[in-house]
């Protein structure tokens, strides 16, 4: 490329990057007006958050555009490439994040709107802020070309998954012993449900962070996997894994003959 063209490619990517971070702004901005739309009953907040979801599906097709035309314009190589591959992915995943903050914020007004008193004492607002923070982390991560912080974000996935199930066997406990607040507690399952996808698209975009630093495609390898690689250490051997499963097996046998 020449010095000009050097340039332009790098406004160019410049671009598609800010507005990406922008994208991820507005969904952070989606889940804590939702979330606050359940808990305050500020139905205000459900329109705001349904206009942004406008905004976060014309993000989509303007960046991945964008995307598209770099490509063939400058046909990029190494991290560049790595980074515009990277983007493609979490543009869908952040399009999805908003689906499920849309969803959250329209259950809101569903509960608010609705008559009946019954309502589970489920806490939700602990889940949110997680998979907030995720978000934003994940979104500082891409920025940074940090793949520490992706790997931890990575390991926020659990955390959200733990909360999930614990909101699950919560609600059936509530449906069980008071037949009344099955409704409602359906309305909570629904956002809790959404919520947990929005922490699993964020463990996605992760790992597309982690491919975009190191080269390395952590999708399906487990978090272990994901740490090793950001740590700059090598892709265990055939050997080292058989060791390590062996290791694994004999560890619950004796965990099994002590009880």
């Amino acid at each position: 490329m020449t010095e000009l063209t050097n340039k332009q490619f790098d406004a160019d990517l410049q671009r598609i990057r800010t507005e990406l971070l922008q994208m991820g702004g507005l969904v952070e901005a989606m889940v804590q007006d939702g979330m606050q739309a359940l808990t305050e009953g500020d139905l205000s907040l459900v329109d705001r958050v349904r206009e942004h979801e406008k905004e976060v599906n014309r993000f989509e097709v303007e960046i991945d555009e964008r995307v598209t035309q770099i490509i063939a314009r400058y046909q990029p190589t190494a991290i560049d490439l790595r980074t515009l591959m990277a983007v493609t992915k979490m543009l869908t995943d952040m399009e999805r994040s908003g689906d499920e903050a849309e969803k959250i914020a329209m259950m809101a007004r569903r509960i608010h709107e609705d008559d009946r008193s019954f309502m589970p004492d489920i806490e939700l607002r602990h889940m949110a802020s997680q998979i907030s923070a995720m978000m934003r982390q994940v979104m500082d991560a891409f920025a940074r070309q940090d793949a520490v912080l992706a790997a931890s974000v990575v390991r926020s996935d659990k955390e959200v998954d733990r909360e999930w199930k614990a909101t699950l066997r919560n609600l059936i406990t509530y449906m069980i012993e008071d037949p009344r607040t099955i409704s409602r507690s359906i309305d909570l399952l629904f956002i809790a449900r959404s919520m947990e996808r929005i922490g699993d698209h964020c463990k996605n975009m992760a790992e597309r962070v982690i491919f975009m630093v190191h080269g390395a495609d952590v999708r399906h390898k487990g978090l272990k996997m994901a740490e090793r690689i950001v740590r700059g250490e090598p892709e265990p051997t055939p050997e080292e894994k058989l060791a390590a499963k062996a290791a694994k097996q004999a560890e619950e046998i004796a965990r099994g003959d002590s009880q």
